[in-house]
């Protein structure tokens, strides 16, 4: 059963107010590649006053973490950055300065984007890794770049494929968008198809977001065949912006009886996409 509604409040990414979890999810991304490799500088260094020559008797303790708020693609996000003192062989104490922060701090629109880009793109872990060295080159080694993606990628391949089986899902928003960036010093379009459930007691939540090269009746088939190995139940009513591959593709896995909502008014998300055009 199909129906054309008109909802021009309706918005994969919306650029007007409200709770957006594909925004969400992309911040909580940013946040955690930032922090990890904050983790791994401070690491590092101390690492190397430990085992390096010439400053045997330099000693470095951890002290927690101070709050620091920067503004960029995404508004105000707050980030923690991890704090340590250093003491010289004659007793004085410092005060560990984190070089990658100010050159994150300069660049902070360009490296959201590009942090986000990355992650849209496809955990291609070499591209990633140069994409993140370029960005903080100077501040950061080329190991500090790998230990803090292969901290986050963990967590993120386990968010892109939990079990999806108690979510209590009863409308299915369903949307592909196009978003425009650079990687390794290239312009890149990103085709994304997201599913964004919305549950019961009315709370959104976003289900996958994957990079699959287009909109095709085949791709939208893999990503739904995706959702329903993980377990997504059947939605009551489904919510797609009208293209015809994904209506086979939904008609294929859930049966033509499956109720379709297609929306016939759509303004092109801005906000969310991370449109900067980030040095690689």
């Amino acid at each position: 059963m199909k129906q054309n509604i008109d909802n021009s409040s309706f918005s994969l990414l919306p650029d007007a107010g409200g709770y957006d979890p594909i925004e969400d999810r992309l911040r909580a991304n940013v946040r955690a590649t930032i922090e990890a490799m904050f983790e791994e500088e401070l690491a590092d260094f101390l690492g190397r006053l430990r085992y390096g020559r010439g400053n045997e008797r330099a000693k470095g303790y951890r002290h927690g973490h101070r709050d620091r708020q920067l503004t960029g693609t995404f508004g105000t996000e707050t980030v923690r950055v991890p704090r340590a003192r250093i003491e010289n062989e004659a007793g004085k104490i410092t005060e560990w300065r984190s070089k990658a922060l100010p050159r994150y701090q300069r660049l902070t629109k360009k490296a959201e984007a590009l942090i986000a880009a990355v992650y849209l793109a496809g955990t291609n872990t070499r591209r990633v890794k140069r994409a993140l060295f370029g960005l903080f080159e100077g501040a950061v080694s080329k190991d500090v770049v790998s230990r803090a993606w292969r901290k986050v990628k963990v967590d993120w391949d386990a968010w892109s494929t939990r079990n999806l089986a108690e979510e209590d899902i009863v409308r299915l928003i369903l949307d592909g968008t196009v978003i425009k960036t650079r990687l390794d010093r290239k312009a890149t379009n990103i085709s994304v198809l997201a599913a964004i459930g919305v549950r019961r007691d009315g709370q959104k939540v976003l289900l996958s977001i994957r990079n699959m090269g287009g909109e095709s009746t085949a791709a939208w088939g893999s990503f739904l065949a995706d959702l329903d190995a993980r377990g997504l139940p059947r939605p009551e009513f489904v919510i797609v912006d009208g293209a015809p591959g994904l209506e086979a593709a939904l008609v294929a896995l859930w049966g033509e009886d499956l109720p379709i909502q297609r929306c016939t008014v759509r303004q092109p998300p801005q906000s969310a996409r991370p449109r900067a055009q980030a040095p690689a």
